[in-house]
């Protein structure tokens, strides 16, 4: 572990963590996160950040100074569906982008308890058809996302197969996949986890699946099918109290035949990588995801 990642995690636990297991507010909440993003997160030089317009709004798209490759990388923010936006993961996007040469686009999704499920899920469905509707192809699409953003981008993978639509492949950092809450580290971990208090995980599920049932696929894609399915990659910590989510989604798909590259980090927090910049555990993160999404399209774009 690095010294960074030492001082995050101790900077995590004394600070986010408290605030994570009182919050009731979650307009406060979400504008104290788009606000903590902004003096936190460094930004990437050499971007540029165009508001997305007609189908694909609202919404951003993040590019690289030179011209982007061929290619789009839809990437679903997270929040666990009650906070987050466009507006607190431009710079993730833009790292994300700059190593990359593709676009990033952030859907900005309705969030929870205002537009419970399947709300968030329907516009991540509307942001695909857009892409479509713009003249990309599914293998020209990489799907993307982070904690509930990242369970929302396999659920979108999910729907996209059932409908004959193979994108090129989907990354997921720390993706909440099982809102059953079965994940036996929702204990084990209760302890290690320094940003995610999981007294509250069973409140936060309430508030979000609405009128579906928890495993239902469209909020829990553990529980959903994958056929024909396209390379993975997924990343979580063994410390959070999210790890069995990822563990046992990385499980299904490559039983179910997918390549799927695992990136695991002993004890870091929560989705990691937003800390780009300044933890070096975080800049590897990304540089893997960065590998694997060029790859991805490249095969596409090769026709194999």
């Amino acid at each position: 572990m690095s010294w960074q990642l030492a001082v995050l995690r101790r900077s995590l636990k004394r600070t986010a963590y408290p605030v994570m297991g009182r919050v009731r507010n979650w307009g406060i909440a979400r504008t104290a996160f788009r606000l903590s993003a902004k003096l936190a997160f460094r930004s990437v030089r050499g971007t540029r950040y165009v508001q997305a317009e007609g189908a694909l709004a609202p919404g951003l798209f993040v590019r690289g100074r030179a011209e982007p490759k061929p290619g789009v990388i839809l990437y679903l923010h997270g929040g666990a569906y009650i906070i987050g936006s466009p507006g607190t993961y431009w710079e993730l996007a833009g790292r994300i982008a700059r190593q990359t040469g593709h676009r990033v686009y952030l859907p900005d999704y309705p969030l929870a308890p205002e537009d419970p499920a399947p709300a968030a899920f329907h516009a991540a469905v509307l942001a695909w058809e857009a892409l479509l509707g713009d003249g990309l192809r599914p293998d020209q699409i990489v799907i993307a996302g982070d904690s509930a953003g990242g369970g929302l981008a396999l659920a979108l993978l999910a729907h996209a197969l059932a409908e004959g639509q193979r994108p090129a492949g989907v990354v997921a950092f720390s993706p909440w996949t099982d809102l059953t809450l079965s994940g036996n580290s929702l204990k084990t971990n209760a302890d290690t986890d320094v940003l995610l208090p999981a007294a509250r995980v069973h409140e936060i599920r309430d508030l979000v699946v609405g009128a579906l049932a928890p495993d239902d696929p469209r909020v829990s894609p553990l529980f959903a099918r994958f056929p024909n399915c396209p390379p993975a990659f997924i990343a979580w910590s063994e410390t959070e109290i999210l790890r069995d989510d990822a563990v046992r989604m990385a499980r299904k798909l490559r039983d179910g035949g997918a390549f799927v590259e695992q990136d695991v980090q002993a004890d870091a927090p929560h989705v990691w990588q937003l800390f780009h910049g300044m933890v070096p555990e975080a800049n590897a993160s990304l540089h893997k995801a960065a590998r694997f999404i060029v790859a991805a399209l490249a095969r596409r774009e090769a026709g194999s």
